[in-house]
């Protein structure tokens, strides 16, 4: 262990930006990991063995089982080179067609880690009832609807097929190895006083025995390798990493024969469509790592792990998309290659645990995402508020400085909800203790942010720092929830932010009460809890990988020891999702009804979307990274972590001001919205801005303001659906081929709204791909452009003020368009709706609302209307309608919809809310008259199209109907007459 000093560390992480750049020899490459190092061997043995390489498992066929409800298959497994050794199959099918293969070791030595599953779902899938399995020479099927779910002998391999093609094989190319576990051979030594006198000639016979030893070759080498690599303890840089349980990787190779696209496994700075790792003229060398790392300025293009793991692939084709979850918490490791263009092969190597493989049959990208979402739960429907701008920087210095920072939002008339607070606020890092000096009256400063309708975040770490004057130290080492170190007695004890710190093992249940009752803003009878906070104040939990500035890869010993035994290594990429679940359940339990929390977390795994919001981590202020935190947003959505985005302005670095105004234009189109800044890094609010800087900026922010309808409307669907709020296009368009590698440019939600931003230094146009034969509007200045059948790229202007907007034809979108200084000040404000005819004249949007904080919503309290706009004989009908009351028995909402009432008392506050204008764009012509049915005409004006070529294209013939003063809470039709 290195002879880290607190001084040191600080001077490190403290040091100009360029000292900081990402060293890749404090993490490690496959090369320098043994289990992959393995792994990888493994799969070059066979790729040179060809056709005569042959998996040694094979399912026992004497010990095949299927359960009374014929929907789950059990079967022992053997290995030829292991005939000793015993493994277990198992698959079920869910009712939702879902294939879940688990495969353990039997009666082993030791036990392998097997709960990465119960921390990622949400509960036991229910079983389908309809499930008949037919036994053969060769396999065991299962058929059920256009699915079919083959489990063959000898070698074994299980084959998820539709309509008789294949769509995901596991094993089939023989590269599926549990390593097992076994006794270490301790070598015996001799001394002269206990050495036996030989018999005369039995030591030229020992010789020769050793000789006829050496020359005998490992019957188990094609397969294992001739050397224990690494097997009992592993070295990296300064540290050695013991390994008591001896080897227990785990390889398997899953192949997708009818899809040449796939993405997922975030997180990783790369681009959306995985580039490959291996085979001809891989564009990485390594394979892909999950293993949750604290990465400094991370590369904008690369393989390496960054802060969360999810371990979930989307693959994709124009007829389908299939998807497989691997519930495995260890490090692993993930090669891509292509046999060909419409087929992609995968080789999976996980440190240790099961395999526990979910494989998900689509065919849609929206069954995907659906059947997902039931394994692990929806993101969560976040507060209202934190959907506006967030303003952070490490740190602001005092509360003097918080006030300043308001007063001048407000002087500059620039809206905001939130502002945070990095570790400097805490007395020497000791989370929930303000820092006396600086932060004297933590409560009255809260309470002057909560007067504007604003909230406050502040930073709680998972390390504490071991000093008895610590509460929350002293108590979780009382009660013995601290992780401990290889020796499984005493606290693990490594240096963090606070110094000499400790962590707490959350998979201890002993913890969680306790760590909830710290949240506390009220004095305990027993305890210590956070009477100097507010229930304006939530949480930013960072370094929760764990960070470990004096550990290896900077973070914990994989052979520190949790709760029930195990080792750091098994638990290792879960670890910081559980801080985050505890922390948001601890601030949503300190009110009483519960409050929604907003709480931000850095590191997160499979179900983390459940308790909030992510950041891409510590980026940088270059072009490069502001590009690559789009496809990162885009990919983190498919993982299910919708709740999504990158520092405005780069974490490290003085961007000029162009590049900050274009990473405004992307920050306001990504769901969450935080302009953040290292401490290094010259003050870069938006009001200091020069003009015409701070103008763009301005506009920027009051835009997203604007579109906070759109994106909760978009949360909430995506909180019942589990589809992300950003869409790439193979998720809206699944059969363009042209759209499968598009990932700069993007849907939110349902809502028809298409935006490219600009990444680009001194770009003043730019392209866009339209992927259909559609209309689109551009948001701004109503021109309007044509899409083909095929796709079709157009060029369209992107000054430094101008950011590519534009709303899909047959979309109506709901903004509020009066500026406000903070969202919740924005709740009784009208609405003015958007209608975008499509070529057929007609349009469809949504708008959702609740109370924005509560859980109201889900005992039936919120409204939900739906738009829609239809023409016919020369007349357009704009109508709304109860959603809620139409969808009552929609399974897919649950009691929130079944306890619907369209009088509820939410409906009840906002009655009076109206639509104050409705702007319809592509009539064609002036219209003879606007009325609301029943009623005297409107008020309105017309602004004529202007053709600008042959193709339909130019600026939109453009509708105003000035406050038709009808309500979003009733039913209305208004009639435009040709």
């Amino acid at each position: 262990m290195q002879p880290w000093t607190l001084l040191g560390v600080l001077s490190l992480l403290l040091a100009v930006p360029d000292a900081l750049a990402v060293k890749s020899h404090d993490f490690k490459t496959c090369s320098q990991a043994g289990f992959c190092r393995r792994g990888r061997a493994l799969s070059a043995r066979a790729a040179e063995a060809k056709n005569t390489w042959k998996s040694p498992y094979s399912v026992d066929v004497s010990s095949i089982a299927i359960t009374p409800n014929k929907a789950v298959f059990t079967a022992g497994v053997k290995s030829s080179l292991y005939p000793d050794i015993q493994f277990g199959l198992e698959l079920r099918v869910h009712d939702d067609g879902v294939v879940r293969v688990r495969m353990d070791e039997i009666n082993g030595l030791r036990k392998r880690y097997d709960e990465a599953a119960s921390w990622a779902l949400i509960s036991e899938p229910t079983i389908s009832q309809d499930i008949t399995w037919t036994t053969g020479k060769k396999d065991i099927r299962a058929k059920y609807g256009n699915n079919e779910v083959v489990v063959a002998f000898e070698p074994l391999t299980v084959s998820l097929l539709r309509g008789g093609k294949p769509q995901i094989v596991l094993n089939g190319r023989g590269l599926l190895h549990m390593e097992h576990f076994r006794t270490k051979k301790v070598e015996e030594t001799k001394t002269e006083e206990a050495a036996p006198v030989p018999e005369e000639g039995a030591e030229d016979a020992a010789e020769q025995a050793v000789f006829e030893a050496e020359k005998e070759v490992n019957p188990r080498a094609w397969f294992e390798g001739d050397t224990e690599d690494d097997w009992w303890e592993e070295r990296f840089s300064t540290w050695t990493d013991s390994k008591p349980k001896g080897p227990e990787s785990l390889s398997i190779d899953i192949s997708f024969p009818s899809h040449g696209t796939i993405y997922g496994i975030p997180q990783h700075a790369t681009r959306l469509a995985l580039p490959t790792t291996a085979g001809d003229s891989p564009t990485f060398t390594d394979p892909y790592r999950l293993y949750n790392a604290d990465v400094f300025e991370y590369l904008a293009s690369s393989p390496m792990s960054l802060y969360g793991s999810i371990p979930i692939l989307h693959a994709h084709s124009a007829d389908s998309t299939v998807g497989i979850f691997h519930a495995v918490g260890s490090e692993t490791w993930i090669d891509v290659s292509h046999a060909s263009d419409k087929s992609t092969e995968t080789h999976w190597i996980s440190e240790s645990g099961i395999l526990d493989l979910f494989l998900m049959p689509g065919p849609t990208p929206a069954d995907v995402f659906a059947q997902y979402s039931r394994l692990t739960g929806t993101p969560v429907l976040p507060p209202h508020w934190s959907l506006g701008y967030h303003q952070c920087r490490w740190n602001y210095i005092s509360s003097d400085d918080v006030r300043t920072v308001q007063r001048r939002f407000d002087e500059e008339d620039m809206p905001v909800d939130v502002f945070w607070l990095d570790i400097e606020y805490a007395e020497e890092h000791k989370y929930f203790m303000w820092d006396a000096k600086n932060f004297p009256d933590p409560v009255e400063m809260t309470n002057d942010v909560a007067a504007n309708g604003r909230k406050m975040v502040v930073i709680v770490d998972p390390h504490l720092k071991r000093t008895s004057n610590y509460p929350a130290f002293q108590e979780a080492s009382d009660r013995k929830v601290l992780v401990m170190p290889s020796s499984g007695e005493g606290e693990y004890e490594g240096w963090c932010w606070s110094g000499s710190s400790s962590w707490i093992d959350f998979f201890n249940p002993n913890a969680w009460d306790w760590w909830k009752s710290l949240f506390k803003t009220t004095a305990l009878k027993s305890g210590w809890s956070w009477t100097s906070s507010t229930t304006d104040i939530h949480i930013w939990n960072d370094m929760n990988e764990p960070s470990v500035f004096n550990g290896p890869e900077i973070s914990m010993p994989r052979d520190n020891v949790h709760y029930g035994g195990w080792e750091h290594r098994d638990v290792h990429n879960i670890n910081g999702m559980l801080f985050s679940n505890l922390t948001s359940k601890a601030v949503q339990e300190r009110t009483d009804p519960p409050q929604r929390p907003f709480v931000l977390t850095r590191s997160f795994f499979a179900g983390s979307q459940r308790f909030g919001a992510m950041w891409t981590g510590d980026n940088l202020g270059t072009w490069e990274h502001m590009a690559v935190g789009i496809q990162m947003v885009l990919a983190n959505g498919i993982g299910g972590m919708s709740f999504a985005g990158s520092d405005v302005g780069g974490f490290f670095g003085n961007p000029e001001p162009e590049m900050l105004v274009r990473w405004y234009q992307v920050g306001i189109f990504n769901p969450f919205l935080r302009a953040h800044a290292h401490i290094d890094t010259k003050r870069r609010e938006p009001f200091l801005l020069e003009q015409p800087y701070k103008g763009i900026v301005k506009d920027l922010l009051r835009l997203r303001y604007t579109m906070l309808p759109v994106w909760y409307t978009a949360f909430r669907e995506t909180s019942v659906t589990g589809v992300p709020v950003l869409r790439p296009h193979y998720v809206m368009f699944p059969k363009d081929t042209k759209g499968f590698t598009v990932d700069d440019q993007y849907f939110i939600g349902a809502s028809g709204i298409l935006v490219k931003p600009i990444t680009t230094k001194g770009a003043t146009e730019t392209t866009v791909y339209l992927p259909e034969d559609e209309v689109y509007y551009d948001y701004f200045s109503h021109h309007v452009y044509r899409g083909a059948a095929k796709g079709k790229d157009i060029t369209v202007q992107a000054e430094l003020h101008q950011v590519p907007v534009f709303v899909r034809g047959g979309s109506i979108v709901p903004t509020r368009e009066r500026p406000r200084r903070s969202s919740p000040l924005m709740k009784l404000d009208p609405f003015t709706l958007r209608v975008a005819l499509s070529k057929a004249g007609s349009a469809r949007g949504e708008l959702y609302l609740d109370d924005g904080v509560s859980y109201a919503h889900e005992k039936g309290q919120f409204v939900w209307r739906e738009f829609s706009a239809q023409t016919a004989k020369k007349t357009v009908r704009i109508t709304t309608k109860d959603l809620g009351a139409e969808k009552k028995d929609a399974a897919v909402d649950g009691v929130a919809l079944a306890s619907y009432n369209p009088g509820n008392t939410f409906a009840e506050t906002i009655k009076e809310v109206r639509v104050e204008k409705i702007v319809v764009e592509g009539l064609g012509g002036k219209p003879a008259s606007v009325k609301v049915e029943g009623g005297k005409e409107l008020v309105w004006e017309y602004a004529p199209g202007v053709a600008a070529n042959g193709k339909g294209e130019g600026v939109a013939g453009v509708l105003t109907i000035k406050d038709p003063k009808v309500l979003v809470v009733k039913d209305w039709a208004i009639v435009i007459q040709m």
